[in-house]
């Protein structure tokens, strides 16, 4: 069977991953995503960069979206969108699929209307606990939409949707069991900060402000990314140079990690600063983790809002607004949570049951049914 796997990028990329890992050997896969992370940014793309090491065949799209608020590439994105669409039909007239499985995203929409108009059964992923724009749009042509959460299945055609859960990479799972619960001797309690894939400038700028009292009672593990706009890590490398020895031995700064890095750093955090996409709210939830959760203030819908209220209403997670937050209320919120930390991993049980640990496995028979589907038509 050969598959063409559209993703968006950042989250859509992770259940991606997680599907292909288990897939059958035989199958011939090829993604199609974007190269680089942002738009005029020169940064690769998380995707990119691990089709490349994982040697898994990879062609980038071209494509437009429409943006949510006006910037510089707002009229270049658009005349982007026939570009887009006509890659997509090249692509698959080259590839020629017997399904199209996309997980979402602006880029997902061209290959999906090329896969319809070419008679391609497509299967599409819902991540998040809503309707991402694209998936959305993409259902109207879809053989089967797998969605995440039951919060999501009213969005789409009764019909043809199934609940499937959010795919959690292989590694993942079996590195949890063999690691345990991450209760290692550390010297001081351990923070980790991530923006995702891509990094989020808003919560460096936040970290920025606080570094210091925070490295004063905590060890911190700090993923910036690397937006060549925003130049963080450079920056906040330079303010650890200046810090003292010892709380120097405290901060660690990283562009990317890994995905052996992340499992790493979320076992053994015992307070997590993070976004709220749905894909980091997942893992969350799998490891009853204690979060301190900054949505971003852009999303479509409030996604990540949404995201977020739905971990604190478990009891997991506190909220902080991004643009409403100084750095001195961060720092103070996050004291306060490390005194309750304990109340906060008494929800962990409850938290855990709510994640489908064979969501791919369920995700691969749909793709399955679906090429039976088009022979059988």
């Amino acid at each position: 069977m050969k598959v063409l796997i559209a993703v968006g990028g950042g989250g859509h990329f992770s259940p991606a991953l997680a599907v292909i890992e288990q897939m059958p050997k035989e199958w011939e896969v090829l993604l199609v995503g974007r190269k680089h992370t942002f738009e005029g940014d020169s940064a690769l793309s998380l995707e990119y960069q691990t089709a490349q090491r994982l040697n898994l065949p990879f062609e980038t799209i071209t494509t437009g979206r429409l943006q949510r608020k006006f910037t510089k590439h707002t009229f270049s994105s658009l005349l982007k969108l026939p570009v887009g669409f006509t890659q997509a039909q090249k692509i698959l007239n080259t590839y020629q699929p017997d399904v199209v499985l996309s997980f979402g995203g602006y880029v997902a929409i061209p290959i999906v209307l090329a896969a319809a108009m070419k008679r391609v059964p497509t299967v599409i992923h819902e991540q998040t606990l809503h309707a991402g724009l694209s998936n959305k749009f993409a259902s109207r042509f879809a053989t089967k939409i797998c969605v995440s959460w039951e919060e999501s299945l009213p969005y789409f055609p009764q019909n043809k949707t199934v609940l499937t859960g959010n795919p959690l990479r292989k590694e993942f799972i079996l590195g949890t069991r063999e690691q345990g619960s991450g209760t290692s001797k550390k010297d001081s309690s351990l923070i980790y900060i991530t923006g995702g894939s891509g990094g989020a400038h808003g919560i460096n700028v936040l970290i920025e402000g606080c570094l210091t009292e925070l490295l004063e009672k905590y060890t911190i593990i700090h993923q910036t990314g690397d937006a060549k706009e925003f130049g963080d890590f450079a920056r906040l490398e330079k303010q650890k140079m200046k810090l003292p020895a010892s709380l120097q031995k405290k901060y660690i700064l990283k562009k990317f990690l890994t995905a052996d890095e992340v499992l790493n750093n979320l076992l053994q955090a015992d307070l997590v600063i993070s976004r709220s996409g749905i894909n980091t709210v997942t893992e969350l939830l799998y490891l009853g983790k204690p979060s301190l959760l900054i949505p971003l203030p852009y999303g479509q819908h409030n996604e990540q809002l949404s995201n977020a209220q739905f971990v604190q209403k478990i009891g997991l997670a506190e909220i902080v607004d991004q643009l409403e937050t100084t750095s001195e209320q961060l720092l103070q919120k996050v004291t306060q949570m490390f005194i309750s930390l304990e109340s906060y991993k008494n929800h962990k049980e409850e938290a855990k049951k709510l994640i489908h640990l064979d969501a791919a496995e369920k995700i691969i028979k749909e793709v399955e049914y679906a090429k039976e589907t088009r022979i059988s038509a």
